[in-house]
């Protein structure tokens, strides 16, 4: 990782000795530029706190109706039930009655399976923040049905380590979506290690947050005792083939499939000082408006079924921002571009973090517009800084590569 995320408190807070107010106001895009592999060794280095908070706080300044949208929806446990019935159908088919159709499970099990374990992965999402039923302990055993089909018990360590992934969004150590550091040395640029990482994708995933090497939560436990009852019960009904068409179904649908394609949509940078991206496509009807990234982390407490409506409501904050339309061409644009690679992300540190979001404070109407005569002139300032400190860096690491 870069130096900079060795920066102290008392250099976080010399850097915004001039600052009173979040400047970023009101789109709260980052006054950085992204990471160029090639150029750069490592993730762009930001000085404040990650802007979903604040964002969320200005939208709410002026489409306070958007609470009106809080709440959950059941549909979510109708369609669990169907996922989960539909692959343990598609378990004992193949695992009791089409026990020589080899090829054809395959082919399944990437189209159709894969969607399904990909679509688990989003109703996980789903459950994580109470969106499916009323109470928190009714959202987790949606949570541990819909682990059924996945073998692994992944349910409750997904909705811990997803939180995390909120509340220190970008965050070096904290944030476990943020691929760790010998993934991004050792897959660098290469297309074809690219691709590769892709097609394990969910592994590494997995991988992030054992990583942080935390105890397991009594939650946790109890996902691993339903899932080996679970698994038990798959090995008598289904046989060792119908497991056998569960786990292709897992890691073909984690791994180089669309439906995994939001895990590079969402935060993987395409655009300087946009470190969130959304998705308009038609992917969003199956697998329930995931592409919605944006909005979801600006209002996490709006389900799956209600988050088209905050663009409706509030389309100044999100028509101007960079999104997606195909999954299949991000998938194509970060394997052959030379723009992109793990490096792409942006990361601080919790002491930048727990500065600007305490410091920094959000402006109000007539703040704003008193500080509109001064924000261009701070915004070029700053960002001919970050220029400065970028070509800085970059003629460090073509000096470092030549005494080599």
């Amino acid at each position: 990782m870069p130096s900079r995320v060795d920066t102290t408190a008392d250099e976080v807070e010399a850097a915004h000795k001039d600052e009173q107010f979040d400047m970023r106001f009101p789109s709260y895009l980052g006054f950085w530029k992204r990471s160029v592999p090639g150029l750069d060794e490592h993730p762009r280095f930001d000085m404040y706190d990650e802007p979903h908070k604040k964002r969320k706080q200005q939208i709410l300044n002026d489409h306070p109706e958007i609470k009106e949208l809080y709440g959950y929806d059941t549909s979510t446990v109708w369609i669990t039930m169907a996922t989960v019935c539909v692959q343990m159908g598609l378990a004992y088919v193949f695992g009791r009655i089409l026990t020589d159709w080899h090829w054809t499970m395959v082919l399944v099990a990437y189209t159709v399976g894969g969607s399904f374990s990909t679509q688990i992965g989003i109703i996980f999402h789903e459950f994580t923040h109470n969106l499916c039923a009323a109470t928190t302990l009714q959202n987790r055993w949606v949570g541990n049905f819909a682990n059924i089909p996945l073998l692994v018990p992944l349910a409750q360590s997904f909705r811990r380590y997803h939180l995390e992934h909120h509340t220190y969004q970008g965050v070096y150590g904290y944030d476990p979506d943020l691929p760790l550091e010998w993934e991004i040395k050792l897959i660098g640029n290469d297309p074809v290690k690219k691709f590769m990482w892709l097609i394990i994708y969910g592994v590494m995933y997995i991988g992030r947050g054992l990583a942080q090497q935390k105890q397991l939560s009594r939650w946790e436990l109890y996902n691993w005792a339903w899932s080996i009852a679970c698994d038990i019960a798959i090995y008598k009904f289904c046989g060792l083939r119908g497991i056998l068409y569960l786990v292709i179904s897992v890691l073909l649908g984690f791994g180089l499939h669309p439906g995994a394609a939001h895990f590079i949509q969402e935060h993987y940078t395409f655009r300087d000082g946009q470190e969130t991206y959304s998705y308009y496509g038609s992917g969003n009807y199956f697998w329930l408006n995931i592409g919605y990234h944006n909005e979801h982390h600006d209002f996490p407490l709006v389900p799956w079924t209600k988050l088209p409506e905050i663009k409706r409501l509030a389309p100044e904050y999100y028509d101007d921002l960079a999104y997606h339309t195909s999954w299949c061409a991000v998938l194509y644009m970060f394997v052959t571009s030379s723009l992109l690679a793990p490096q792409s992300r942006v990361v601080r540190t919790l002491d930048a973090h727990r500065y600007a979001r305490k410091n920094l404070k959000i402006p109000s109407t007539e703040e704003a517009k008193q500080l509109a005569s001064v924000k261009d002139e701070f915004v070029a300032r700053l960002k001919l800084a970050a220029d400065m400190s970028m070509e800085k860096a970059r003629a460090r690491s073509i000096a470092k590569t030549k005494q080599q």
